[in-house]
């Protein structure tokens, strides 16, 4: 059995600094998300869209500059890809978590992380081959 040609050195050492940045970018989220559903009182998802929002856009820079090393100087279409994929993202994410803690009565933040874990998947999938080919 062969490893597919995509499957290279290059690109797993891609996904672990994906994967490093999106874990920074899961303290952004959980923090942002904590404080808004926690000590704000806003409505979890509302809040959940907040913490998602900050760590898309910090996730972008990291990427750019140390995943990727994005040399692109359209910066606002490439940081429109990411968002739109991040997006997409946020409504699997929103998905899960309505899923599990609606229908299967998982805890609110076990079920969040679920949700990232299947999303940190896509995210990265989808920028390597589309936003920073």
């Amino acid at each position: 059995m062969t490893i597919p040609s995509f499957f290279t050195e290059a690109f797993f050492l891609k996904f672990i600094k994906f994967s490093l940045v999106g874990f920074s970018g899961v303290f952004v989220d959980f923090g942002i998300t904590f404080i808004c559903k926690e000590i704000l009182k806003i409505q979890k998802y509302v809040a959940n869209i907040c913490g998602f929002a900050l760590a898309a856009t910090t996730n972008y820079f990291m990427n750019r500059i140390w995943t990727f090393h994005s040399t692109n100087p359209n910066i606002m279409l490439e940081f429109t890809r990411f968002f739109i994929i991040a997006l997409i993202g946020l409504m699997i994410n929103l998905l899960i978590i309505w899923a599990m803690t609606g229908k299967f009565k998982v805890n609110f933040y076990i079920s969040k992380l679920a949700a990232t874990l299947v999303v940190t998947l896509w995210n990265f999938l989808i920028n390597a081959y589309y936003t920073f080919a």
